[in-house]
């Protein structure tokens, strides 16, 4: 455990309630409404020092993306208690805040400032964003005649430059290509270097492996399994189960 952590999570906790399917449902009236709990995310213990890189994996609803949210206070928890420290910085979403009809150079400051930017630091950081996504020539077009590839650059490009103590990362690299993927990541181990801490939701096992300190293996109400990554691997590729061989 970290001797100064900026993320302490114990026995963290979200439940939502969702509605029930009419099949199983007491009365088949439709006028009556049923409900059941879910919990995406349950009995998560959870500490991050600054510099670290964490990684984050599990099957499709094993409660990642709830995590991040949690920790990036966009959801509150049911029970348990977080405590979160420094300024965040979230890629949950490609291209937060980015509106369709401005260009490239108005959305970065659109997207900058909902991030949490203020329009000084923006401006100071504007030619380095523009560089690393690589849009200088379309910087004036309107995003919604962007390709995905150039949406996804110009998004993470103005994440990335937020100065944060912590980076929230969620699967946003999976439609780049692989020469930006590696500058991100290359973006990713400078950012802990300097002291931010990360955390990465990916399915790129690979890139967990090379680019994390630790892994932790989202394993819905089950909690978590947390250790080196590659220990942690090994277990999630041992419970997902293999392809069928069957012939069509």
């Amino acid at each position: 455990m970290p001797d100064d952590p900026v993320i302490a999570c114990q026995d963290l906790g979200k439940r939502f309630v969702v509605p029930v399917r009419r099949e199983e449902r007491p009365s088949r009236l439709p006028w009556v409404r049923a409900t059941r709990d879910h919990w995406a995310v349950r009995h998560v213990d959870l500490h991050v020092g600054p510099g670290e890189i964490v990684g984050l994996v599990g099957p499709n609803g094993a409660g990642k993306s709830t995590l991040l949210r949690l920790l990036a206070r966009t959801v509150h928890p049911t029970e348990g208690s977080l405590r979160v420290t420094g300024r965040v910085a979230t890629m949950l979403e490609v291209g937060v805040g980015f509106h369709w009809e401005l260009t490239g150079r108005e959305n970065i400051y659109l997207s900058g400032t909902l991030l949490g930017m203020r329009r000084h630091e923006v401006r100071a950081r504007l030619e380095e964003i523009v560089a690393f996504a690589g849009v200088s020539d379309y910087l004036d077009v309107p995003v919604k005649r962007y390709s995905s590839g150039m949406y996804v650059r110009l998004g993470f490009a103005v994440a990335a430059h937020l100065q944060a103590d912590i980076l929230l990362v969620d699967e946003v690299l999976a439609v780049a290509d692989a020469a930006f993927r590696k500058r991100c990541l290359d973006r990713l181990r400078d950012a802990a270097r300097a002291g931010t801490a990360v955390l990465l939701v990916s399915h790129d096992l690979d890139t967990i492996e090379a680019l994390c300190s630790r892994a932790l293996l989202m394993e819905g109400q089950e909690g978590v399994t947390e250790g080196p990554p590659a220990r942690v691997l090994e277990r999630y590729r041992a419970s997902v189960p293999p392809a069928s061989s069957e012939s069509p």
